[in-house]
This record gives C-alpha cells, structure tokens and sequence, in this order.
C-alpha cells in the first residue's frame, strides 16, 4: 500500500490524501498505488500542499499504518507535549476539503 502525505500549505499541519481531498488524520489515507506522484505534483501545481510525497503503508483495522517510524511519529503529532498528540477521529482535529 502507498499513501501521500505532506503539509497543508497555509498551515504547516501534516496532512494525508483521503482519495479526493487531504485530512489531518492518518486513517483517511486512500491507497494511492502508482498515481502518487501525479497526485502530489497536481497538489503542490495547485498550492494546496508543500513537500508532498509517497510513502509505504500496511493497512490495519484502524486505517493505515505508515511503514517508517519519521511517518508514523508525523501521523501522532508532537512527541514532545504529549498534550498536543493528535488523537485518532478527533472532531476537533478537522478534516477539510482544500
């Protein structure tokens, strides 16, 4: 499985390709097999997303999980203030459409 990530570029947030839109939640991430370089450089082309790039993913019943520990820690959140962690689903962590 491969996955887009990269950071919303009005906020710096990680953020995820859902399929159609990107998400700040790891568990929204779409599969995107082979198309991820096109996606990222449409993306980027349309100032919706800086740095975005393909990484390896399993799928697990909770969504999926980045292969490489850099991309699991950018799905939690800060490790330095545990109160900062972005908890799964959290509502007030947002989804949006760019």
């Amino acid at each position: 499985m491969k996955i887009l990530t990269g950071n919303d570029l009005a906020t710096g947030d990680v953020i995820w390709w859902s399929g159609a839109a990107w998400s700040r939640h790891v568990e929204d991430a779409a599969d995107v097999a082979d198309q991820g370089e096109a996606i990222a450089r449409a993306e980027e082309g349309a100032r919706r997303v800086t740095g975005a790039y393909v990484i390896d993913a399993t799928q697990t019943p909770d969504g999926p999980r980045p292969a490489h520990i850099k991309d699991r820690i950018r799905a939690l959140g800060p490790t330095v203030r545990p109160d900062l962690t972005l908890k799964p689903a959290d509502p007030a962590a947002g989804s949006w459409v760019i």
